[in-house]
């Protein structure tokens, strides 16, 4: 005890009044008015502009090679250390030393003056507010660290080096460094507390830094979030100058009077409680700073937005800027990777092309690929060499930025990147979120493929040629929406159109100019009577009849199922590959939404009207339609088709005069007239453009609108309940 009240006495005057208790107190004083009021009473700014950021790397580097705990062992560097090499950047930085030189070194004084002759830190540090008075907050902040960094640093530099340096060895003698070594491990909590309060300096600062930073073009200093963050700063540069202070302080002690004057759990409960003090300060001033700049990030988003909307609605001389705006603006890397090699490329390769923007989640199907490609090769084939140099593909790769990144979801990416044979962005996170945005918002994007077309200036040509691919292949080149428009003229309500050329089979009973139905749903049942009812007929009509089984738009292993007891019963013809399934039906529901589209879905020709009856069918259950080589006769629901094959009797006797084709459809009208069925279209949340409005195919009458979940379980379900 005696040992600890003699060293009391021979304490430094800074260490005795650093702790005295009315200290203490004002150490707690976070919100005294009068203290506050005298620091922003020394705040005299004098309108210089003083840009400290490149002084601040300098000093955080000091320090964070220079706040150890016990040990000398190097730290990891700091921006600061990577730029050194940059001639330019010292040459800046030498200019703003020559400015700042003569007022760091006036505080770096001042702080182990007053250190060594006993002055009160409070009055210390309002001293050196006073020094810095012409300076803003920021800049008063980075030149007091700077002045603490240059004592302190001389001092960790001797620490690691006077084993190894002579030089450096007399030195440390002289400050009795050898000595605080060899008691580390005694002084380990003072080290600690010095590194803690150290560091929340230096967040402090860098807030401060940042708050100055703000644009005041995307934030007025009247927001809400600033104005409390700027409200606060006096306070946030006095604890952290006076932090500084008792840093200096204690350093200075320690290499003036040693160690055995030092009441190490003392002071660092001192510095623990100016640490707890800058902690309280930065996570209220941070919390200001990020509310800042989400608001900054909303705003600049809102310009960014605005400004790609103005760019598709002005005329460019070829294709760059647009393309820029979507997939990555900036030159610094290499954004796209060629199909064949897998090389990375420049977005020069696409200038002045047309260009096919395949934009898709990572769920594009298997299917929807296979078909792509197949289309794709076989345009390459069919088009002229000139045309196939006018136009490339490339995949936009479209992610939910929430979800997190993955090894799977890598190796998924690259999966389908490796696979496709066109153009494809590098990484999706490369795409901004404004290009997302406005994917999403203009072009209707939800998860299904869209195939956004432009032309060689970067005008929209097609919002969505996906639906033209489907439909008519690389006959649709060059995918524009004038195109689309011409090719619907051609076009007719005929079996040709719903088959296309996937069944060579149909297409030659097409020539031959047999009977043929196409049939489908899930109901094993009706499959067998209809099918079992319709042979009988053709049979008793003596005519020519084909059956073949298309299935549904959905429920995939239902339909596997129902192919599979087809054909083990030999009921009809079916498609073996669910592919050619898959692509019959969104062939049909491409063709409607190309209607929906081109504005023409409520028109009130044949066509669309069939088309439409078609679809509402296939949500209902069972269908069939009927056709005399590609004229389509009859386009009936289950419940009205298969009672006018089952009353064959009541109309066989007009199959010799009117012909077959003829008679069952007048059986089926009348049949039809009594019994009709709801008409429903379902339309997925997530497939783009869902029309506002739907006139109903049998009545013309609005259709009413609903919202349904639904669930067809087509993958395997889970056990929730044991």
């Amino acid at each position: 005890m005696a040992t600890l009240t003699t060293a009391s006495k021979m304490m430094p005057p800074a260490m005795q009044r650093l702790i005295k208790g009315g200290d203490r107190s004002m150490i707690m004083m976070s919100d005294d008015i009068a203290m506050m009021k005298q620091v922003t009473d020394t705040h005299a700014p004098d309108g210089r502009e003083v840009d400290v950021k490149p002084l601040l790397l300098l000093v955080e580097d000091i320090l964070n090679r220079a706040t150890l705990t016990a040990s000398t062992g190097p730290t990891m560097g700091s921006p600061y250390a990577e730029n050194m090499e940059d001639k330019g950047y010292q040459a800046s930085f030498n200019a703003v030393l020559d400015v700042l030189s003569y007022t760091i070194e006036r505080i770096s004084c001042e702080l182990s003056a007053k250190a060594l002759t006993g002055g009160e830190a409070h009055a210390t540090t309002l001293s050196i507010c006073n020094m810095l008075a012409p300076f803003s907050w920021d800049a008063k902040l980075v030149l007091t660290l700077a002045a603490f960094a240059f004592n302190y640093g001389e001092f960790w530099l001797l620490a690691q080096i006077y084993t190894t340096n002579q030089l450096a060895k007399s030195m440390a003698i002289l400050k009795q460094l050898p000595m605080i070594m060899e008691h580390s491990g005694a002084l380990k909590s003072r080290f600690d507390a010095l590194n803690g309060l150290i560091q929340a300096m230096l967040k402090v600062t860098r807030c401060v830094v940042d708050l100055k930073d703000l644009p005041s073009a995307y934030i007025s200093s009247e927001a809400p979030a600033l104005s409390a963050a700027m409200a606060h700063v006096p306070t946030a540069v006095y604890w952290t100058i006076r932090s500084a202070v008792a840093c200096a302080s204690q350093i200075t002690s320690l290499t003036s009077y040693g160690i055995e004057y030092i009441s190490s759990t003392t002071e660092a409960w001192e510095l623990s409680t100016m640490d707890h003090k800058l902690k309280n300060i930065y996570e209220h001033l941070q919390k200001q700073i990020d509310i800042c700049k989400q608001y900054i990030e909303e705003k600049r988003d809102i310009e960014a937005y605005q400004t790609l909307l103005n760019l598709f609605e002005t005329i460019h001389i070829d294709n760059m800027k647009v393309l820029k705006a979507l997939i990555y603006p900036k030159d610094d890397i290499l954004p796209l990777v060629e199909g064949t090699s897998k090389k990375r490329v420049n977005l020069e390769v696409l200038r002045r092309r047309n260009v096919l923007l395949l934009i898709s989640g990572l769920d594009i199907s298997q299917d929807e690929l296979s078909i792509l490609e197949q289309i794709h090769g076989e345009s390459k084939l069919h088009t002229t060499q000139r045309q196939i140099n006018q136009y490339e593909v490339v995949w936009i790769p479209i992610v939910d930025r929430s979800v997190k990144w993955t090894d799977p979801v890598q190796k998924q990416f690259e999966a389908l990147q490796s696979r496709m044979p066109w153009y494809t962005v590098y990484h999706p996170n490369l795409i901004h979120k404004v290009a997302i945005r406005f994917i999403r918002e203009q072009w209707h994007f939800r998860n299904k493929p869209i195939l956004v077309v432009l032309d060689p200036q970067g005008k929209v040509v097609s919002p969505n040629a996906i639906h033209m691919m489907w439909i008519w292949g690389s006959n649709a080149f060059p995918f524009t929406t004038l195109r689309e428009e011409a090719l619907w003229k051609e076009e007719e309500w005929t079996l040709e159109l719903l088959v296309d050329g996937m069944d060579p089979t149909i297409l030659n009973w097409i020539r031959e100019g047999k009977y043929i139905f196409l049939y489908g749903g899930d109901d094993i049942e009706w499959i067998r009577k209809f099918t079992t009812a319709a042979r009988q007929v053709a049979m008793a009509a003596r005519i020519p009849l084909e059956m073949v089984y298309v299935g549904k738009s959905s429920k995939r292993e239902q339909v596997q199922r129902a192919i599979d007891t087809i054909n083990d019963e030999k009921l009809s013809s079916t498609w073996q590959d669910l592919t050619l399934v898959w692509y019959f039906w969104t062939r049909l529901e491409s063709m409607f939404f190309s209607k929906i589209q081109l504005g023409k879905v409520d028109e009130h020709g044949l066509l669309i009207q069939q088309l439409k009856r078609l679809l509402s069918f296939d949500k209902a259950g069972g269908w069939a339609i009927l056709s005399k080589g590609s004229s389509i006769v009859v386009n009936g629901h289950r419940n009205t088709v298969l009672p006018a094959l089952l009353e064959y009797d009541l109309w066989k006797e007009h199959v010799p005069t009117k012909g077959y084709d003829v008679a069952f459809k007048e059986h089926y009208e009348k049949i039809r007239d009594v019994a009709h069925p709801c008409c429903r279209f379902e339309f997925q949340s997530a497939g783009g453009r869902i029309p506002e409005s739907l006139r109903c195919p049998e009545c013309q009458r609005l259709m009413e609108k609903l919202t349904t979940f639904v669930c067809c379980h087509e993958k395997v379900v889970p056990t929730i309940y044991e």
